[in-house]
């Protein structure tokens, strides 16, 4: 049997289902529901109906006890509670779960906090990516990503200094056609219900945000290429640009990068900008290594003699100054962290550290320390982007890519600065005293 959420949502002709979790009195409920017909025609979400209308009138509302049983039936209490251990550890709201049957798309709203947001006066209280997944990745796998990825967006928003909690949205579905309408309008249903913006992560292009909103989807999705601010990439690399050079400053006592060796993994959406229109411009030396060699190439084509092309095996045996992971997350644990030859890792990578919950990351955070490597949590610094979706969602039409660039500088510089130099003061880590600091903002 499937060990999935939405298995016996499938069985039993659901559509929803949630997990809710309040980590002061340690209470857990669970609800499941049927909302909606398999033959509802989403493409004409936000036409003919909101998320307020009801869609069947064979509702079906099930609360904690007959979710439980439903789960019970299928033999997958065990998986259930795996996924509440998951979301008590991370001390998340929870998740909820809508399915789109006839499609086979299994929507994931993971919930961390919304204490930041609750009464910031906009629709969305929360704010984090959506990433797609392919339909035959392991569910747990898919849910411990979105898990890692909105706790760390609760953290990364404080840290940004936004009034939105943190969230993030996991889809498994087949690669998404824009010119379907149909995909479109459950994807903009559902993120209406989540009560989060978004904007477009690994597996869906910027095209989306564009899509939905020139169609009139929805509005809570961001960082699209016609956008005032455009994707947001480029500001995210911004400020990763400058809290390297804290970094350096703060390690080395130097006020440029000059002179020093950096290892990039990653020339994607931050990576390549990050190359192109900083690091390459100063005096240093680059390696850069990527699974998809197109970008590499073009960027040592550009910069000869400046950048170099690296074997993706090679990025932690090379030594460096500098590591500046933009690619997938979970690089470092303790294997490759004993492997590491540099002084400095500072990327945009999210969740670099290859841990489920806050203790882990400040134990790895601790042997790279011992090891001699100054490392802080990457969403200190890589918030550009969330500063410029906070920006677009907000003032739209309005919206100025000198206030996101701003707001990047005083987070990503004099935010990094004080944080290097609070750590060294309380003789901790830098993480450990970025999660001492922000906790309690969120944890209250």
């Amino acid at each position: 049997m499937e060990r999935s959420l939405f298995f016996p949502l499938g069985r039993e002709n659901l559509t929803s289902f949630g997990v809710y979790y309040h980590w002061k009195d340690g209470l857990v409920t669970f609800r499941a529901a049927r909302e909606w017909e398999q033959e509802t025609d989403w493409s004409r979400y936000s036409r003919d109906f909101t998320v307020e209308q009801p869609l069947t009138a064979r509702t079906a509302y099930l609360g904690h006890k007959e979710t439980w049983d439903l789960f019970k039936r299928y033999n997958l209490t065990g998986y259930l509670d795996d996924v509440v251990d998951l979301i008590k550890k991370g001390k998340h709201q929870g998740i909820e779960c809508f399915l789109e049957q006839k499609q086979n798309i299994r929507f994931i709203s993971n919930m961390h906090s919304n204490t930041l947001g609750i009464n910031n006066g906009y629709h969305a209280i929360r704010s984090g990516g959506i990433r797609r997944h392919e339909p035959e990745e392991e569910e747990r796998d898919v849910i411990v990503d979105g898990l890692n990825l909105s706790r760390a967006m609760s953290f990364k928003n404080a840290g940004a200094q936004i009034p939105f909690g943190g969230s993030k949205i996991t889809v498994q579905c087949a690669p998404v056609d824009l010119s379907d309408f149909h995909t479109l309008g459950f994807l903009a249903y559902a993120l209406d219900r989540t009560r989060s913006f978004t904007g477009p992560d690994m597996g869906f292009s910027p095209e989306l945000a564009d899509v939905m909103r020139q169609e009139g989807y929805s509005v809570n999705i961001t960082g699209g290429f016609d956008s005032k601010i455009g994707p947001t990439g480029g500001p995210t690399a911004y400020g990763v640009y400058l809290a390297l050079k804290e970094a350096v400053n703060f390690r080395f006592g130097a006020e440029t990068l000059a002179g020093k060796t950096i290892v990039v993994q990653g020339t994607g959406a931050v990576g390549y900008p990050l190359v192109e229109e900083y690091l390459a411009k100063e005096d240093v030396t680059i390696f850069i290594a990527d699974i998809v060699r197109d970008p590499v190439r073009k960027l040592v084509a550009q910069f000869p003699g400046r950048v170099n092309e690296l074997d993706p095996k090679d990025v932690f045996r090379v030594e460096a100054d500098i590591f500046a992971p933009c690619a997938m997350g979970g690089i470092l644990d303790d294997e490759t962290i004993r492997a590491l030859k540099c002084s400095i890792i500072m990327g945009a990578a999210n969740n670099q550290l290859k841990a489920t919950n806050q203790e882990e990351e400040i134990r790895l955070a601790k042997i790279l320390d011992k090891k001699g490597i100054l490392f802080q949590v990457d969403w200190m610094h890589n918030t550009g982007g969330v500063i410029a979706g906070m920006e677009e969602y907000m003032y739209r039409e309005k919206a100025s890519l000198d206030h996101v660039m701003s707001h990047t500088e005083k987070v990503c510089k004099y935010g990094v600065r004080e944080n290097l130099e609070a750590a060294n003061k309380e003789e901790i880590t830098p993480t450990e005293r970025a999660y001492r600091y922000y906790s309690s903002k969120i944890y209250r």
